[in-house]
């Protein structure tokens, strides 16, 4: 069975119904700052409301999301070609569709190799990517093949679920590793990720992945000029 991943244009119309033609229409635009910070969730775990601090944090962060920041729509045309093979696979191994903003997050802007060693899509480590079925040597890395790095982040994430228990603490451990993350939990006694003391990078991770959902899923509120309407057909 083929899946379809739609691109939508934000103005692109639809055929309304008499309610919805006579009913005022209540969209995510029409809603002030504060209503738009309710909304945001990654993997349908929502950010503490009322903390002030958090919401400041998560503000901060869109900010820089925006493309009067960046300057760039790279972010989008690589989504384009991205999710059509990322989400069929996270699909197939049960985790929420929004871990396809990670290969975003960890490689959209930036290519290459970290000064740790870390590369391709997901930013493996080498060790890691050989651990979860990866070939890493001289001649070949697949780290940086799209599709076999995406099954074996598959692996480590659903791993790491089983370790934790929530998909933010997952997208946290992720980052920071998650024996780093284990440490962490036992020295805070404390296991909520936005209550957490992290390092500077995994503190704002989870922020960053759920910018990086927003302004994919609504560019134009945050700047950007919507992308042609494209359809990519993926076999399971």
């Amino acid at each position: 069975m083929a899946k379809v991943f739609a691109y939508h244009m934000p103005q692109a119309a639809k055929s309304l119904t008499k309610e919805e033609k006579t009913t005022p229409k209540n969209t995510l635009k029409e809603e002030g700052p504060e209503s738009v910070m309710a909304h945001l969730n990654f993997a349908e775990e929502e950010l503490p409301a009322g903390d002030p601090k958090v919401q400041q944090k998560m503000k901060k962060v869109l900010a820089a999301f925006s493309y009067a920041n960046l300057q760039t729509n790279r972010l989008h045309r690589k989504a384009v070609e991205w999710f059509p093979v990322i989400e069929p696979i996270l699909d197939d191994f049960g985790i929420p569709n929004d871990f396809k903003y990670v290969p975003l997050v960890e490689s959209g802007l930036q290519e290459g190799v970290s000064p740790k060693g870390a590369a391709g899509y997901w930013q493996f480590m080498p060790a890691t990517a050989r651990t979860y079925g990866l070939k890493v040597n001289a001649r070949v890395d697949e780290r940086k093949n799209l599709r076999k790095s995406t099954i074996a982040a598959c692996k480590y994430i659903k791993e790491l679920y089983g370790v934790f228990g929530n998909w933010t603490m997952v997208a946290a451990a992720y980052n920071v590793g998650d024996n780093h993350m284990k440490k962490q939990i036992n020295r805070q006694n404390q296991d909520n990720y936005f209550k957490m003391k992290l390092n500077r990078e995994t503190a704002g991770y989870v922020y960053k992945l759920i910018s990086m959902k927003q302004i994919m899923e609504d560019p134009a509120r945050y700047g950007y000029r919507a992308p042609r309407e494209l359809l990519a057909m993926n076999a399971e």
